[in-house]
């Protein structure tokens, strides 16, 4: 086993090299161990080695055991639905995110979606794994299978109010398991939507372009469909459903951050002063959207686990991520990346505008999007920084984040490689430009 497939908040690496069938039966007896479960739902995504790491998983969790609710194939938010709606004490799926298909892994979280991260047990089940400490066997589990699947789209099918309207999408899968959430369109809402389908075959999964709408580059085909067809709106779904982008009707690319302000600026209607989340990197709108339709704005951290607790803590309503995650006191702060669509959706319906026109309030100011730069000394970097812009207001939430009246800067560090990530936004694009180059070269030297 390669000890670097424990990342900060799951585990992924390349099968069988990384990651193979006695790792992930080790890791199934430990996570047991970590949460001393008597029930857990376990679930997987359609990988080739999807079958088989299942099977391990689930014999690694009942030798500890614990009985099984067999989910079979799902979606990340199924998961996190399934932990709140069954009797359990928590649930895993084997799955690698928007990696490519030789991928695979886990994600596990506790009973009610709250997640397991490198400094809420997943360390130690990274340790017990490696030194072969699991508690002795006594019992075998028992498992049984349930489909999560209906009950989950009756659940979040309530929040749809699309009345008479009908829509034309473009929904993106990329052979990935968003394929899963296709029944609220195609099904559920079938009155409601033509749908035009990209990339919805499981039967060839994870043989498409990469399940990463973070990566516009992703995003050409369905921009040019959504165009073509006239659609009214793009969705693109990322490997395992617990992110979306979206295109609007025009072709273009709606960045992610404004997503947040916009369903904020929904949500707040009907929850006045509500506590909404937005992470350090997002645009200067999103807070100021929050603000103006009368709700409380929080900086947060980036990464779920993070995100999840101050959600708990503070009784966020909703919560938004740079990277196309959308979090929802409505799945126990779990991601639902369909109920991103619906809330969009329901304001097209009530307003009759397009996508287009109701973003376009939150184009306020010019952002550079996430810039990653090798750095092997990520420390001195920061140091530098912080001396060189030390007028203005420094926040050490996440990395360092420095604003100026008329622009701001975040530099974060990755978990997992010599990599330092920025963000800078400012009032006009030649101004982002200026200093957006002016850190590039401070960072890469």
């Amino acid at each position: 086993m390669n000890k670097e497939i424990f990342k900060a908040y799951d585990i992924r690496g390349i099968y069988p090299t990384d990651i193979d069938e006695d790792t992930v039966y080790k890791i199934g007896r430990a996570i047991v161990d970590e949460l001393d479960a008597k029930v857990l739902a376990v679930g997987r995504d359609a990988r080739e080695s999807g079958p088989l790491l299942h099977k391990a998983l689930i014999s690694g969790v009942t030798d500890a055991g614990c009985d099984v609710i067999d989910l079979g194939m799902i979606t990340t938010p199924m998961l996190y639905f399934s932990s709140h709606q069954l009797d359990v004490d928590g649930a895993i799926a084997v799955t690698a995110s928007h990696n490519p298909g030789e991928y695979n892994g886990i994600k596990v979280c506790r009973k009610n979606a709250i997640p397991v991260g490198s400094a809420s047990g997943l360390n130690d089940i990274r340790d017990a794994v490696i030194t072969n400490q699991f508690s002795e066997i006594k019992e075998i589990g028992n498992v049984s299978q349930h489909d999560i699947k209906p009950a989950y789209y009756e659940y979040f099918g309530k929040f749809a109010n699309f009345e008479d309207k009908k829509f034309t999408i473009v929904v993106d899968c990329a052979n990935t398991m968003g394929v899963l959430e296709l029944p609220f369109y195609t099904k559920e809402f079938a009155d409601n939507f033509d749908v035009i389908e990209l990339y919805c075959d499981l039967d060839n999964a994870y043989n498409a372009h990469e399940a990463n709408p973070l990566n516009t580059d992703t995003l050409a085909e369905l921009q040019t469909r959504v165009i073509k067809e006239g659609a009214d709106l793009g969705i693109a779904y990322d490997g395992d459903a617990d992110r979306v982008g979206f295109v609007d009707e025009t072709g273009k690319i709606i960045p992610m951050d404004l997503i947040t302000g916009l369903i904020a600026k929904v949500l707040l209607e009907k929850n006045k002063d509500a506590i909404i989340l937005y992470d350090l990197r997002s645009s200067r709108a999103v807070k100021e959207i929050i603000e103006e339709s009368g709700g409380t704005a929080h900086e947060c951290r980036v990464g779920h686990a993070f995100i999840k607790q101050q959600m708990l803590e503070e009784d966020a309503l909703f919560a938004g991520e740079l990277s196309g995650h959308y979090y929802f006191q409505a799945n126990k702060n779990g991601e639902v990346s369909t109920l991103a669509a619906f809330t969009l959706l329901n304001l097209m319906v009530e307003t009759n505008q397009k996508i287009s026109q109701l973003i376009q309030d939150l184009h306020r100011y010019h952002h550079s999007g996430e810039i990653n730069s090798e750095v092997h000394d990520k420390d001195a970097v920061l140091a530098t920084l912080k001396e060189k812009y030390a007028d203005g207001k420094l926040s050490e939430l996440d990395g360092i984040k420095i604003d100026f009246p008329d622009w701001w800067f975040n530099v974060r560090a990755s978990n997992t490689e010599p990599v330092l990530r920025l963000n800078c936004e400012a009032t006009t694009q030649e101004l982002m430009e200026q200093k957006r180059d002016e850190l590039l070269a401070i960072i890469r030297g």
